[in-house]
This record gives structure tokens, C-alpha cells and sequence, in this order.
């Protein structure tokens, strides 16, 4: 069963729209960090998060009947128009909340990127076998530093439960699905997103176990990045990304 496409496309950028705005955000934390290696590490997960984005991107560009480029999409969209989910758009914050957005997107991505690997689509199977390896790498780092923070001092701990706390209303946006997800499931395309949920929960689970983190008690959860309904820190952040290329039209480099 083939895949239509217009649900390909849309399926595609927001798997890149993920990936291109938590790029972003950390990207605004080079040369903020608390100890050189950690700029580092966080300068790398960046570049990898931008590269998924690119990958994507570039699919993206020959799915689209429009022709736009990578550069069409990732410049030249308006924020109603992008399609991630709202975790990846909330603010850096300090050290404990950076590490818990990261961590809880890491957690999602894993198996998200070894199910897709197993895709009907050879494009996106080739990019998400190449993305695992990355997104097990981020994992196993984000995890280390929530372990490593809520086992830490009184206060890196209240700042890793604060953060906790703040964040997790934003989860359940990786796990939305509708017309789109039915269609590519069906197709053998996409992944559903309740099937790798388990893998996700018990993956936050062991690791705030382990952190002696408690788990939010608050129900609320926040929808509507998949369909671009987003938080009022995806305009701040595509504002800045977006300027210098939207100051010179058609500008290459």
C-alpha cells in the first residue's frame, strides 16, 4: 500500500520541525554552559538535532508539490505553519530544565527512530536508522545528567522535580495522532504513536526512579503543535532564527 502523499509530507515536517526547533533552543546555549565539555556536548546534540531536521527536510522538499527547499521550510514558514510538537519549543531555563526537555524528547525519539527503521518508506527508514544511533547517544547522556541532578544537592534536585513538573504537561504532544498517523500507519509508513508509548513511559520511569524524582500528580496536558497550535515561545524563537534570511530573500551560503 503505497503512502499518499500529502499525508507523507505533513508526516515528514514534523518529524523535522522536532528536530530543527530543539536545535534552535540549544544552539542558544553555546558558550552558556556550566563547564567546557558540557558547551560541547550541547554544541554537538545541536548539530545532530539540526542534521535529523536537514534530512528531512531535503525529503520533504521532493514530497512537496510547491517545490520549496529545505531552506523554503525552515525560513519562510510562519508559526502556524510548523508542525512540532510544544515540548521542543519551551524556553532553556536554567541547567536542570535544559537536561529534562532534552531527556523527555530523547526518551520519545528512541523508539520512535528504531520503529521507523522498519518503515515501508526507504527514505525515512534510511534516516531513522541513522538517527537512532544519535538519539540513543542523547538519551543515555540527558539521563545521566537528570540521575546525576536529582541525586545531587538539595537544590539541583528541587530544580530537576521544579523542571519535571513544568515540562510534563507538554509530553503527551509527541504521542498526538490523527488522519495523518492512521493513514501512514495503515501504509506501513509511520509509526503509531501508542505503540512505542510503553517504551517511553518506562523509560521515565526507571530514569526519575533512579533520580528519586517524583512523577507529576497534574493531569493537564497541552495539545496542538502536530497541527499548529502552538505556545506563545515558538514566535520568539522563529523570530530569531528566521531574520537573517527573511532580510535577504533568496540569500545562499
Amino acid at each position: 500500500m503505497s503512502a499518499p502523499s500529502d499525508r507523507l509530507l505533513t508526516y515528514v515536517l514534523r518529524l523535522a520541525d522536532d528536530n530543527l526547533i530543539l536545535g534552535q533552543r540549544l544552539g542558544e546555549l553555546i558558550a552558556r554552559m556550566p563547564e567546557l565539555e558540557e558547551d560541547i556536548a550541547v554544541a554537538n546534540l545541536a548539530l545532530d538535532h539540526v542534521g535529523q531536521a536537514r534530512n528531512l527536510y531535503q525529503y520533504a522538499s521532493e514530497l512537496d508539490p510547491e517545490g520549496r527547499s529545505e531552506d523554503d521550510f525552515a525560513m519562510l514558514r510562519d508559526e502556524r505553519e510548523f508542525l512540532n510538537a510544544v515540548l521542543v519549543e519551551q524556553p532553556n531555563g536554567d541547567f536542570a530544565h535544559t537536561m529534562v526537555r532534552q531527556f523527555l524528547l530523547d526518551a520519545y525519539q528512541v523508539p520512535l527512530y528504531r520503529a521507523l527503521s522498519d518503515s515501508a518508506d526507504d527514505r525515512l527508514a534510511a534516516i531513522a536508522a541513522k538517527a537512532v544511533k544519535e538519539a540513543s547517544y542523547h538519551r543515555d547522556h540527558s539521563s545521566s545528567w537528570v540521575i546525576t541532578l536529582g541525586n545531587g544537592t538539595s537544590e539541583s534536585h528541587q530544580r530537576t522535580q521544579t523542571a519535571v513538573d513544568a515540562l510534563w504537561r507538554f509530553t503527551a504532544d509527541l504521542f498526538a495522532a490523527d488522519e495523518v498517523e492512521d493513514e501512514l500507519v495503515a501504509a506501513a509508513v509511520a509509526v503509531d504513536p501508542s505503540a512505542i508509548r510503553p517504551a517511553f513511559d518506562a523509560t521515565v520511569a526507571d530514569v526519575l526512579a533512579q533520580a528519586n524524582i517524583s512523577m507529576p500528580a497534574d493531569p493537564y496536558q497541552r495539545l496542538g503543535g502536530r497541527t499548529g497550535f502552538h505556545t506563545e515561545h515558538l514566535g520568539h524563537v522563529l523570530t530569531e532564527m528566521q531574520i537573517l534570511y527573511r532580510s535577504h530573500p533568496g540569500v545562499t551560503w
